[in-house]
Parts: C-alpha cells; sequence; structure tokens
C-alpha cells in the first residue's frame, strides 16, 4: 500500500472532488472532525516515533565513534543545513507567486462535529533532546544494551508508523472534503503545478552543480558520475525509499569513487539521514501554504530556528513513503504557524511529489558520498 499512497491520494483527490457535493453537510461536518482527531492522534505520538528513530541512528554511530564516522555525522548536518538554507532563497520566489486563496465568508467554513485531543505529554524537542543524550551515553557505556533497545524501540515504531500511513488517507480526506466545502480546492489543483516545476528544478539544479564540482569541472568525468546513479534514482522514483535503492545506490557510488571500500561504509550511514530532496520539498511547500492561507512570511532567524530544527529532524525520519513529512509537521506547526489544515496540504503534497523527492535524495546521497570519499581519500594521501 505505502508504495502506491501517492496514486491513492491521487484517486482520492478525484472521488472527493467528484462527490463531495452528494454528501450531507452533517456527515461532512463528521469527516473533517475525524480528520481533526486524527491529525491530533498522529501528533500525539511523534514524540515517541521521533525518539525511537533518533535514539537509533545516535546509537549507532556512537558505536562507531571513529573519526570517520564523526566526519560523515558533521558532513551530512552541513550538507543537509546548506540544502535547508538555499530553500529559503527558492521559498521566497514561491511565496511571491499569486496564491492567495479566496476564503470563505464568516458562517460559510464547515465546522467539526467532533474533535478528540489526546493529551501530549512530551515535547517533539525534549524527545530529540532525550534521544541524543541516551543514545550518545548508552551507545558509549553500554553499546550491546543500547542496541537492544533501539532494536526493539524500532520494531514498536514500525508498528506505530504502518497504522499512522494508514491513517493517511481518511486523515486526508477530511481536509479535501473541507476544503471542496469552503470552495478552495479547484485553485490549490490549478496554481501548484508551478510549485512542484520550481522545487524540481531548484533542487536537481542544485544535484548537477554537485557532480559538476565533485568531478572537479571534468565534462566527460561530470556525464559519467550522472549516468552511473541513473539506476538508484529511477529504483528510488519507482519505491519512493532511499532504502530500497541502497544496492543500486552502492554500484553507482563504487564506480563514480576512487575509494569504494569507503564509498561502501559512507552510504549506509546516510540513506535515511541525508535527504537533499526533503531538504528542498518541505521548506519550498510550506512558503506556498503560507502564502495560500495568508499566512506572513517568516523572518529569516525565524526560519534559521526552524531550520535547525528541521535538520535535527531529519535524524528520526523513518524509511517508508511520507515520512520525511510525518517527523516534521509539529516543527511546521510550532516555528512556521501551520494550523491542521496546513498540515494536512502539505502532506498531500509531499506524498504527491514524493517519486520526485525520493529520486533527488537518491542522487544527493550519491554525490555526497563520491564528494566525501574524494576528499577523505585525499586527505589520507596528503597525510
Amino acid at each position: 500500500m505505502f508504495r502506491k499512497m501517492p496514486f491513492i491520494l491521487l484517486a482520492l483527490m478525484i472521488i472527493v472532488g467528484l462527490l463531495h457535493s452528494w454528501i450531507p453537510e452533517d456527515i461532512q461536518s463528521i469527516l473533517y472532525g475525524m480528520s481533526l482527531s486524527i491529525k491530533s492522534l498522529i501528533v500525539s505520538t511523534l514524540p515517541f516515533i521521533i525518539f525511537g528513530l533518533l535514539f537509533k541512528t545516535t546509537v549507532g554511530f556512537a558505536r562507531n565513534a571513529s573519526k570517520m564516522i564523526l566526519t560523515i555525522l558533521v558532513s551530512i548536518c552541513l550538507s543537509n543545513f546548506l540544502s535547508t538554507m538555499i530553500s529559503y532563497s527558492v521559498g521566497c520566489v514561491a511565496y511571491t507567486f499569486d496564491l492567495t486563496m479566496p476564503f470563505p465568508g464568516a458562517g460559510d467554513e464547515l465546522q467539526p462535529s467532533w474533535v478528540l485531543v489526546p493529551p501530549k505529554l512530551i515535547g517533539n524537542d525534549h524527545a530529540m533532546l532525550a534521544a541524543l543524550i541516551l543514545g550518545i551515553v548508552l551507545g558509549w557505556l553500554k553499546p550491546s544494551l543500547a542496541a537492544l533497545i533501539a532494536m526493539k524501540m524500532n520494531q514498536v515504531v514500525g508498528y506505530i508508523l504502518k497504522g499512522v500511513l494508514y491513517a493517511i488517507p481518511p486523515f486526508i480526506a477530511g481536509f479535501l472534503i473541507k476544503m471542496h466545502h469552503d470552495n478552495v480546492m479547484s485553485y490549490i489543483i490549478q496554481n501548484y503545478g508551478m510549485v512542484f516545476a520550481l522545487t524540481a528544478c531548484s533542487v536537481f539544479a542544485y544535484i548537477v552543480i554537485i557532480y559538476f564540482l565533485t568531478s572537479r569541472g571534468r565534462e566527460l568525468s561530470f556525464a559519467q558520475s550522472l549516468k552511473n546513479m541513473v539506476p538508484a534514482a529511477i529504483a528510488g522514483f519507482g519505491s519512493m525509499s532511499s532504502a530500497a535503492a541502497m544496492p543500486l545506490t552502492l554500484l553507482g557510488v563504487e564506480k563514480n569513487s576512487q575509494n569504494p571500500d569507503l564509498a561502501r561504509s559512507i552510504i549506509p550511514a546516510t540513506v535515511n539521514v541525508h535527504l537533499v530532496g526533503d531538504c528542498f520539498a518541505i521548506p519550498i511547500f510550506a512558503f506556498a501554504v503560507m502564502k495560500s492561507f495568508g499566512v506572513a512570511e517568516p523572518h529569516f532567524l525565524s526560519y534559521l530556528i526552524f531550520a535547525c530544527y528541521f535538520v535535527l529532524a531529519k535524524f528520526s525520519v523513518a524509511a517508508v513513503p511520507g515520512g520525511g513529512i510525518l517527523v516534521m509537521l509539529p516543527i511546521l506547526e510550532r516555528y512556521l504557524g501551520f494550523d491542521a489544515t496546513m498540515l494536512s496540504l502539505i502532506t498531500a503534497l509531499y506524498i504527491l511529489f514524493d517519486p520526485i523527492i525520493t529520486c533527488a535524495n537518491v542522487f544527493g546521497n550519491g554525490g555526497f558520498a563520491m564528494g566525501l570519499s574524494r576528499k577523505w581519500s585525499w586527505s589520507m594521501r596528503k597525510g
């Protein structure tokens, strides 16, 4: 089901678009309340999901706390942060698009008939901090125990994520009904094509620059390095999972690297956390959604704070379709002022665009591993 999620959401949009006028308003209100309740349930489980995934990643790095692992970790953070900051400029361009929606008048907006709001026991930022500290401390002091805990937590998180992903279609369905009721859905369909085009052009232009610089401007090497990564990128596009494309990514990076053994050690450590596609798509979509809903463009300092949490949260992204956006929902809500409808819209946009995002992630991982392995090989020869 997960690999078919974009097609499921596309079919859902068509069905709701055709049938929403036949649904009585009281039923629409119930379905909208269901979506709000699912959103609340997802948000309430996110601290545990973030803790489990980030704890596992941190333990893995702590258990292999060599100079190379630390170099990879720092490089991942810097690369993700650079991509996120570049996307700020692209997002500012997206914010200039004419995306202001015609909002319903007072009393015309669909209201939920009920909303379930479970208590949130711990904040996501606290979950991140706790996972980092405990992962590092236990990974160093009790590596076997830490690995066992991480494995068990990863199994539990996997079950939770499956439930969350099955809940995404009904979660989005209620908001689609609301947007049709409020007469804004047709506007979204007509105007977000240019946002998708801007996102794709910007992320792949950035990736091309990475490969060109890594190839030191040598045209033949540049073209060959891109060609070697095409099979992996196609696999990522079709599976919407960087992990599923990893065997082909390894083959491509080995061909592009001067040190294949070193390249093989980089890809497994970066496949689920170095996500260039996400770092471009989510902020750009966020700017477009804010413009559509009349939310003020974030100041640079506000975006900088968002970017720091965004990069940290990348270490807790699940390797499943749509996993990149799930852990970002509370960050978007807290630091960029997203409400429930905005969160549902950016989730739908992300999942619909997920094949392109994953393709970009795979290409980005290949360029990152190629550049880092060449830099490391050069440093070793110099030393």
